[in-house]
C-alpha cells in the first residue's frame, strides 16, 4: 500500500532540502509534466504534484514551466518534494539471473510476470525491489521508484535489462540508448502471416485516444512521435509466425503496437491482439485438448 501525501499546499518548509532530478528518456517523452512526476513519485496525487509544479517547486531544465508542460529526452526535471517514509520500493528477496557485472553496470536477464518498477496495481514483487536487495549501490537518475533502471521491458516480455550502479553509467547508457548506439533485438511469435518476409514498420505513435494506459498509431495526432521497428520472418506455422523484430526507436509498446498495426498482433497479447490464452486444440486443429499452453505475450 502507497499511501498519498496528505499535504495540501507546498510550502517551502515541507519541502525536501536536496531536489531529486531526474533525466526524461526516450521513452517517456511527450507526457505532460503533471503525468510524468505522477508515474515517478506514485505515493503523491497528481492533483499535489500540479501545486509542486506552480509553485516552482519543479522546474525543467531551470526553468519554470506550467503542469501541461510535454517533457522532452534529455530534459532535466528538478524537484522538491515533501519527505516520506521509504520513498523507494521496498527490497525484497528476489532471485535474479545475472548474466554480466562489473563496477559500473549489471546485465539482468528479466523473467516474464516480472514489473520492472513499482505503478499503479504493483508495489511489489517488482526488479526495482530486487535490485534494492540485491545491490549496496543503484543510480538514482530515473527517480526514487526506478533505482538504477535505464530502461524497461513490458511486464510479460523476458529479455535483458542494463541497470547503473551510479548516475555517470546511468547517463552514458541513457545517451547511448538515445542516440540509438545500443542494438535491441527482440523474438516474438505472432499471430497470421505477415505480407513480407522482412519489411520496416514506419509508423507514428501517440497515445490511444481513449484508453491512455494504451498507445495506437496515431498518424495525423502532432503529438505522436516517429516510430520505426524492422521485422523479419523466421518461420511459418498454420496460423502463426516466429518473427525477429529490430526497433529502431524507442517508444513506449512499439513493437507490440506495430504488430498489431500489420494485422500480426503479438500472441497472447490481450491489449493489442484481443486474446489472453493458447490451447493446445488450436494448434494445427489436433486435438480438442483445451489446456492452456501459453497465458502471456510471446
Amino acid at each position: 500500500m502507497n499511501p498519498k501525501s496528505k499535504i495540501e499546499n507546498p510550502k517551502s518548509k515541507e519541502l525536501s532540502s536536496a531536489p531529486i532530478e531526474i533525466v526524461v528518456s526516450d521513452a517517456q517523452a511527450d507526457a505532460r509534466l503533471d503525468w510524468f512526476l505522477a508515474q515517478q513519485f506514485p505515493r503523491y496525487s497528481r492533483t499535489f504534484l500540479r501545486r509542486v509544479i506552480n509553485a516552482a517547486a519543479a522546474k525543467v531544465d531551470g526553468k519554470r514551466v506550467r503542469a501541461s508542460h510535454r517533457v522532452a529526452p534529455g530534459e532535466r526535471i528538478t524537484v522538491f518534494l515533501p519527505e516520506l517514509p521509504r520513498e523507494g520500493p521496498e527490497p525484497a528477496d528476489i532471485p535474479l539471473e545475472i548474466l554480466y557485472e562489473d563496477s559500473a553496470l549489471a546485465a539482468i536477464n528479466k523473467p516474464p510476470g516480472m514489473v520492472v518498477h513499482p505503478g499503479k496495481g504493483n508495489w511489489r514483487g517488482t526488479l526495482a525491489s530486487a535490485l534494492q536487495f540485491h545491490f549496496d549501490r543503484l543510480s538514482g537518475l530515473g527517480g526514487p521508484t526506478r533505482p538504477g533502471i535505464v530502461h524497461r521491458l513490458d511486464r510479460d516480455t523476458s529479455g535483458v535489462i542494463v541497470v547503473a550502479k551510479h548516475d555517470r553509467a546511468h547517463k552514458a547508457l541513457a545517451d547511448q540508448f538515445e542516440a540509438r548506439t545500443v542494438t535491441k533485438e527482440y523474438f516474438a511469435i505472432v499471430v497470421g502471416q505477415p505480407d513480407r518476409d522482412r519489411d520496416l514498420i514506419d509508423l507514428p505513435i501517440g497515445f490511444h485516444p481513449h484508453q491512455r494506459e494504451k498507445m495506437a498509431i496515431r498518424p495525423t495526432d502532432p503529438a505522436s512521435r516517429p516510430a520505426q521497428s524492422f521485422y523479419e520472418v523466421l518461420q511459418r506455422f498454420d496460423g502463426f509466425s516466429s518473427v525477429r523484430i529490430l526497433p529502431k526507436t524507442g517508444r513506449t509498446h512499439q513493437i507490440r503496437v506495430h504488430l498489431a498495426a500489420i494485422g500480426c498482433p503479438v500472441l497472447c497479447d490481450r491489449a493489442y491482439g484481443g486474446r489472453s490464452q493458447l490451447t493446445r486444440g488450436e494448434l494445427r486443429r489436433v486435438s480438442d485438448d483445451d489446456e492452456v499452453l501459453i497465458d502471456r505475450q510471446a
